[in-house]
């Protein structure tokens, strides 16, 4: 058994700090950083580059609307035209800092409101996409199973991964339980580690009305900004490496 593990990172900005960037990179086989629209500074963004390149944990871009205010976690209804070229602006500079660290953006991974949009909005699905293929088709994808995004990024070439949550709870239809509803992000490390392990084996986990459901996954995330990501992100990996689950990155590094 084989599994990425993957968490967001470079999300302060200014003297506003968020998440122990440092500690996960010791963690985590891929880093999802923030690309400057949603979170993240140039110093931070740098940081995190360089931090994952010395620890040979590939970089993805984690590429969100116009919103530091609100985190990216509201929906802004951005023209397809106009979200493409936001996205693509987002590739190019992270890629541009991470290439000067030696490393370079090997996947895309859209952030909050965006990541929950195009799993059923089709035209900005299509317009993510479009700034992915357009900047490089090489690039992987990351996503919610079962999504337009990824359908659409399938479709165009693009190399597709899927991707479930070690600390967020599911509906019975397999999505996620919006953050506004209560028990939505989960916190118990031990309960989360068993349930990364029956991901990591194919089996079901329970949603949040208690009903079976199947997640399939190339890679889990565990987010950096929730409290006591760390002891989580820990918990996770040495449960799956006790129960022999090789933990790798689904889209390593190919510029060296």
């Amino acid at each position: 058994m084989r599994i990425d593990l993957n968490s967001d990172l470079a999300e302060g900005f200014g003297r506003w700090e968020l998440g122990d960037d440092s500690a996960l990179l010791g963690v985590v086989t891929s880093a999802n950083v923030a690309c400057g629209f949603h979170a993240g500074d140039p110093g931070v963004i740098r940081r995190a580059c360089a931090e994952a390149a010395a620890r040979t944990v590939a970089v993805g871009a984690q590429v969100g609307y116009r919103d530091l205010a609100g985190f990216g976690r509201r929906f802004i209804d951005v023209p397809p035209r106009e979200l493409t070229d936001e996205v693509l602006y987002q590739l190019a500079a992270l890629d541009g800092i991470a290439r000067v660290e030696g490393t370079a953006v090997t996947y895309v991974k859209p952030h909050g409101a965006l990541y929950n949009a195009i799993v059923r909005d089709e035209a900005q699905a299509a317009a993510v996409v479009e700034a992915v293929r357009a900047y490089d088709p090489a690039l992987a994808v990351l996503g919610l199973p079962g999504s337009t995004w990824l359908a659409q990024a399938a479709d165009a070439g693009l190399r597709v991964f899927r991707e479930a949550f070690a600390d967020r709870a599911y509906t019975p239809e397999a999505t996620l339980v919006s953050r506004r509803e209560p028990g939505a992000v989960l916190h118990d490390p031990e309960l989360i580690a068993r349930r990364c392990l029956r991901i990591a084996r194919g089996e079901p986990i329970d949603a949040v009305d208690g009903t079976e459901i199947a997640v399939s996954a190339e890679s889990i995330c565990v987010h950096g900004d929730s409290p006591g990501a760390v002891r989580i992100a820990e918990t996770v990996r040495d449960r799956l490496r006790a129960d022999g689950v090789e933990l790798a990155p689904f889209a390593p590094d190919r510029s060296r």
